[in-house]
């Protein structure tokens, strides 16, 4: 061949290889404003925390390193973190177990009425809409001296103390006010769920002599068991994090009856500008809430039934 005929063969262009796909270059440029604001505004924020947790800030002072001291003084030097840690452990048990109870015992009625089941819902997930503390504050009013609550107890002749001024009572008020306010969200759901049981199932059972409980237990209960577990997982971590209902009622009093992490976080970092040792507290309170979660789906394996 000729040096001319191979100078007439055309030179392809070398074409180069793209990085993303035109579609995955089109879904990350619409993702980004949510990357943007996740990153300004939640992920910078809790490395910021964490960050602070080893230092001794006083909000208008210039940070100093302070090591594992904060950490040190919250299970060492600092009473009131025992008292804090087992409030808010009592409040979640007892809060989480009557939701999960109270909602799952008014999602079994509703689904039981032939008539009628969207009103109840309606009615039930109302206290929802409002603001927690304008219902905090509502709910004060009823159970401050000589309100609502103190008269109905003096004419049933209970001999009950002012909820909010005694030391037993106080935490009763908030898991009262707390349950109120949002049992109506696991109630939904749980109907929502019984609703999606399939009929033949409980009309089999029937027909083989089970009663309604055995129905309910057999059956129901163990067909929804992953919307109760879903509910239970994020009724704990919201249960952990209490903090309006406190803060507009009784202020983590009397004395320290009602204080939880969620106050005392409050407390330490914006009352006595103690910015790293709150730090400190948020990141026990992550790691709580991380290991109950943990917790939570190891155990799932025993109780929960998932579908084929």
């Amino acid at each position: 061949m000729s040096q001319s005929a191979v100078a007439e063969v055309p030179v392809q262009p070398v074409q180069r290889r793209r990085f993303l796909k035109p579609d995955t270059q089109t879904a990350m440029l619409f993702l980004l404003p949510s990357f943007l604001g996740f990153m300004a505004f939640m992920a910078l924020p809790i490395a910021a925390s964490l960050a602070l947790s080893f230092t001794n800030w006083q909000l208008i002072s210039t940070p100093s390193f302070a090591g594992f001291q904060n950490y040190v003084r919250l299970f060492t030097v600092d009473p009131a973190f025992y008292t804090v840690l087992r409030n808010t452990l009592l409040f979640a048990v007892e809060y989480l177990t009557l939701n999960i109870i109270v909602s799952l015992t008014l999602a079994v009625w509703i689904s039981s009425l032939r008539h009628g089941k969207a009103i109840f819902r309606v009615i039930f997930f109302l206290p929802t809409f409002t603001p927690t503390i304008a219902a905090s504050v509502v709910w004060l009013l009823i159970f401050t001296p000589d309100g609502l609550a103190d008269s109905l107890i003096r004419s049933l002749g209970l001999g009950l103390p002012n909820f909010l001024l005694s030391t037993t009572w106080a935490m009763q008020a908030i898991v009262l006010v707390t349950l109120w306010a949002n049992v109506g969200y696991n109630v939904v759901m749980f109907n929502a769920a019984l609703d999606l049981v399939p009929r033949h199932y409980i009309e089999a059972a029937t027909i083989d002599g089970a009663n309604a409980w055995q129905r309910f237990w057999r059956i129901r209960l163990p067909l929804i068991s992953p919307t109760i577990f879903f509910a239970t997982v994020m009724t704990a971590i919201t249960s952990l994090q209490v903090f309006d209902e406190i803060y507009a009622m009784t202020r983590g009093g009397p004395g320290s009856a009602t204080a939880t992490l969620g106050f005392a976080i409050y407390q330490k970092g914006f009352a006595n500008f103690q910015m790293g040792y709150a730090s400190a507290l948020a990141w026990v309170m992550f790691i709580m809430i991380m290991a109950l979660t943990i917790l939570q789906f190891r155990m799932q394996r025993k109780w929960v039934h998932y579908g084929d």
